[in-house]
Parts: structure tokens; sequence; C-alpha cells
């Protein structure tokens, strides 16, 4: 059973230099939220709340400062540090101790999904016992990301790394659901050629044993990835037409955490007291007639 999962938080954030030179990509703006808020949302989404954040030694204290020990949202927030860049498999060792015996869900921390049927499909995720499950999602330049094959019976044939000729136009997502397998096979992983532990290496065991499961995210959904100035402002102006279109808000943990029960309406209402604005508005207005 899932209980416990991983927000990978760190990296230098090149791509969006000058903005990133004095501050975590992660928590900058994705419209009015920060932007580790959506991957915490997706975790707590799936029903997850022992959450491990890595991240790095100088970025430490601003992420402790916005998240706390989780405890106002009805979660657990701990935090390790990752030195240097070395992969994204370098978390299950990094996190070893936090993940135990159990299963363990990986986020990056720069991933926003959205879309109906979202806790559906996470709750399937959560309920497989044996093996991983990653996603696979179309885009239209496949190269840039990891990239999975499938066959006429749509199983899994293949999955690469940033192919220079990708054999589909599926993506990998940064959302991966592991076993306790994962620390096995991370721990014996071999470097890749730019000296990191390679998720796609963890992927491709799991394939090897016949235990990887993809879900396909179906036509509508939104995957983002904010790595990119373009991206960035893409995920800002997607959040906020979907808010004010509906009058609804993407990835409130506030709101995730109430209407799963993690909290009461009495703790609901004391932290939109902490805001003086729209969002807490929001907030409050979620205890009206039992909304």
């Amino acid at each position: 059973m899932f209980k416990k999962g991983i927000i990978l938080a760190g990296g230098s954030g090149t791509r969006l230099y000058p903005i990133t030179r004095a501050v975590n990509k992660q928590l900058l703006p994705v419209h009015d939220k920060p932007m580790v808020y959506y991957p915490l949302s997706t975790l707590m989404l799936a029903g997850i709340r022992e959450i491990l954040l890595i991240t790095t030694p100088q970025d430490l204290e601003a992420f402790h400062r916005l998240l706390g020990d989780g405890g106002q949202w009805g979660i657990s927030i701990e935090y390790a540090v990752q030195a240097n860049p070395g992969g994204l498999a370098q978390a299950f060792l990094i996190g070893r101790h936090f993940v135990g015996a159990g299963h363990v869900a990986l986020i990056l921390g720069d991933n926003v999904f959205y879309g109906q049927g979202l806790q559906g499909m996470l709750a399937k995720c959560v309920a497989r016992e044996v093996g991983a499950t990653i996603f696979g999602y179309p885009v239209k330049e496949p190269r840039h990301y990891g990239v999975v094959e499938f066959d006429a019976a749509g199983k899994v044939v293949s999955l690469e790394e940033k192919p220079e000729r990708p054999k589909s136009n599926f993506a990998v997502p940064g959302l991966y659901f592991y076993d306790n397998q994962v620390v096995e096979i991370a721990a014996n992983l071999n470097p890749s050629p730019r000296g990191e532990l390679e998720i796609t290496d963890v992927n491709l065991e799991y394939l090897h044993r016949g235990q990887l499961h993809v879900q396909c995210f179906s036509r509508g959904f939104a995957w983002l990835d904010t790595g990119t100035h373009a991206a960035l402002t893409q995920a800002s102006v997607f959040v906020q037409t979907i808010e004010e279109r509906q009058g609804l808000k993407v990835a409130c943990l506030e709101e995730i955490a109430y209407r799963k029960k993690f909290i009461t309406a009495e703790q609901l209402l004391k932290l939109a007291d902490q805001y003086r604005n729209g969002y807490g508005q929001y907030l409050r207005e979620l205890t009206v007639n039992g909304q």
C-alpha cells in the first residue's frame, strides 16, 4: 500500500536563468501558488500523507519556511538534501530510510498534472501491489523526454531516454509509482555516461522483470513541465484560465486536505484566516453550505 511519496525539488534550474539564479525553480509562482504546491497536491490526491522533499543544501530552509512539517494540511513532510545532481533515481538512495519496507511514489517538483479522472487514475496506481506504474503522454517533440514504445496490443516493448529517433510520441512524465524493489534496483544501478542514476534504467529493470505497467493519459488531459520560460508562462496562464472560468482552484492544498478529510472545517477556517485576499475568501467559502 502506498503511504509515502518523494518530491524531487533539487537542480540548479539553469534553463530558467536569470530568474533562478537566486531562487529554487520549484519556489517560483505558477499563477497564484508556488510551483511545488502542484506536485504536492498530486501526492495528496493519491491519498499519500507521508512525504519526503529532497532539495539542495542552500534551498532547504526556504522550503521548510514555506511548507513546514505539513501538519497544517494533515500530512507529514520530511526533508533531505541532494548535494549534487546525481539523477532522479538517486532519490531512492537518499530516501532509503524514509521508504523503509513500503511502496513509494516519486514526482518531480516542476511537473503539473490536471484533468478529469486524475484521482481515479491515481487510485489505480496506489492499489497495485506489485511492480511499477509509469505514465505515457503524447507530445509533439518526444526526443526531449524519456519515450515509451508499445506494440500493436498496447504492451510496452521499449523505453529510451531522449532518443534522437523516438519510436513513439509517448513521453514519460515525472510521476512514478514503485513497490519496494525500487530501493534495491536503484542501489545496483551504474551511472549513465552523464554520471547520473537514470530513472529510465529503473523502469527498464521493471520491464525486464515483467512488472512495468504504463497508464496513458487520455486526450484532453494536461501535463505541464515548467522547465523553460515559455513552459512556465504557459502553465501559469493555463491555471489562471481554469480558475477564472470555473471558480475552482487548481492544487489548493487546503481544499484537498479538507475534502480528503485530512483536516476539519474548523482547521480549514483557521488556515483561511492567514490569507487577507481572495485565496482566503475561497477557503472560507468551502465550508459554506457543506461544500
